[in-house]
Parts: structure tokens; sequence; C-alpha cells
């Protein structure tokens, strides 16, 4: 309970503060693995319709940001890698499908 001094309510605005600073931080992250996983479920959906091995290339524009502000973008080409390892890696004798989606830009 705050007194008549007011040092409660420094106390709220400074625990507030922190909280907004860590928001900052976590969110874009909790978002990106949110994505990721319904990414993961569908492409498991595909499998089992089609009993398929599915690879995805999904070129984005990565953002790197400063308390949410974006202030540098890529496009990450580490992709293309891993879907050459994927294809590789797949049994000759299961089918492949291949998922592309780029910006367009």
């Amino acid at each position: 309970m705050a007194n008549d001094t007011g040092v409660g309510v420094g106390l709220d605005l400074g625990i507030l503060f922190w909280f907004v600073i860590l928001m900052l931080f976590i969110y874009p992250q909790l978002r990106h693995r949110i994505l990721e996983n319904e990414r993961l479920k569908l492409i498991q959906r595909i499998e089992g319709k089609t009993g398929s091995r599915v690879v995805t290339m999904i070129h984005r524009q990565e953002r790197i940001t400063f308390f949410g502000i974006p202030f540098y973008r890529y496009i990450d080409v580490e992709d293309s890698e891993q879907v050459l390892r994927a294809i590789r890696m797949t049994p000759p004798n299961r089918p492949l499908t291949l998922v592309l989606h780029t910006p367009g830009d």
C-alpha cells in the first residue's frame, strides 16, 4: 500500500516499465515460435494425407529489431541449403512434395 510520500506509485511504475521492456523482447520470439509450430502441424497433416515427404522453402525477410523497431532486414538464404539436404535425405522410394513460398519482391 502506498504511503503519503508516493513511494508505492514509483515502485509500481518501475515494475510496469520493466514489464513492458521485457515484453518488447519476448513477444516477437513467442510469435515466431507459434508461427513455426503452426507451420509444422500443417506440414505433418499434408504428409499424413499424401504419404509424401514435405519439404518447404520459405524465403522471408528477416528483421532485426531493437525495442520492436525494425532497423535491418535481410533475406535468409540458409533455407536453400537445408532444402537440398532434406531432398538428399529423403529415401528414393518416398514421394516428395516441395512447397515454395517467396515474398514476390
